[in-house]
């Protein structure tokens, strides 16, 4: 069944606006990415801008500053891999239904 271009255009709007509601949802959510069994934290919003990092301090040493690179390299990407993983979830159900359009 093909939809006219009246209601085409009618469901790309509603999946804009659709869209738009939840890219602003995901600015207040968070996820968390962790290394060193917790020692450095990462967290994110859920798109992906960096809100904030924790160090413990027994972590850092003047002495091993490429383990604390290599702490928080691995928190920033876990961190960031979690992110878009909640974007991709709260965007799969609209993106999915570009399929049935057309």
């Amino acid at each position: 069944m093909k939809m006219n271009m009246n209601e085409l255009m009618k469901q790309a709007q509603k999946m804009q606006a659709q869209m738009t509601k939840i890219q602003d949802e995901l600015v207040s959510e968070t996820v968390e990415g962790n290394a060193g069994g917790g020692m450095v934290n990462a967290v994110f919003n859920g798109q992906g801008d960096i809100v904030s990092i924790h160090i413990e301090k027994e972590v850092v040493s003047p002495d091993d500053i490429e383990m604390l690179e290599d702490l928080i390299s691995a928190a920033v990407g876990d961190g960031l891999r979690k992110a878009k993983e909640l974007a991709s979830s709260r965007m799969g159900p609209i993106a999915g239904g570009l399929g049935g359009m057309f």
